[in-house]
């Protein structure tokens, strides 16, 4: 299994294509703006998508998902404790900012524990609340999709409605037991790998 990743909109969201170089069957996650990017890439890449997956509700993750959904007519998965950040007055005025549509209802919600995908593409859904109730974490072998709970060098805020900093150090728990080799692909910044934030972060 293999991804590509694109940095998009005005806050540098990284949006993942994680696919497989045998069937090109791809999950996108976090497509958080210039959705005509987005397509473009998969289409160039010749790549078959399978749902949109966002790793926590925030809009700067969800703002060319409506577009990619209507697009390749995929589903939307998300945390089922995000599905209401996702329309939140918060995250509508935050769309409104930055010019962005909100998606449509989520078609499936995800759970703590579960596998996604099948066969040659699949990915574990690892439960990490603190930045929103209902973040994840994505793993898949040595690939590990953090979204907004940690950064190279730093973690995600907590100040925002649904944040909460006790939760977040939870999460971080999780993501220390996982073996250092673990490649940490984040939702803004530069990958890093979990031995060097375990060296270099402070927060772990």
């Amino acid at each position: 299994m293999a991804y590509l990743t694109l940095t998009v909109g005005e806050l540098e969201t990284n949006a993942y294509l994680f696919y497989s170089a045998i069937s090109r069957r791809c999950f996108i996650i976090d497509p958080g703006a210039e959705a005509r990017e987005v397509i473009g890439r998969i289409e160039r890449e010749k790549l078959l998508p399978l749902a949109v997956i966002l790793t926590h509700g925030h809009a700067d993750h969800v703002g060319a998902a409506a577009e990619v959904i209507s697009h390749f007519h995929i589903p939307l998965w998300i945390h089922e404790a995000d599905e209401r950040i996702v329309r939140s007055q918060v995250n509508r005025e935050f769309a409104a900012l930055f010019g962005v549509a909100l998606p449509p209802p989520a078609e499936r919600l995800l759970t703590d524990g579960e596998t996604i995908g099948s066969g040659d593409l699949a990915m574990s859904v690892i439960h990490s609340p603190g930045h929103t109730p209902g973040s994840i974490l994505l793993r898949s072998g040595d690939l590990l999709f953090t979204g907004d709970t940690l950064f190279q060098g730093d973690v995600g805020r907590t100040d925002l409605p649904g944040g909460d900093a006790e939760q977040l150090r939870g999460s971080l728990d999780k993501i220390r037991k996982f073996p250092p080799a673990t490649i940490v692909l984040p939702g803004h910044g530069e990958a890093s790998t979990l031995e060097r934030e375990l060296a270099t972060n402070p927060y772990l």
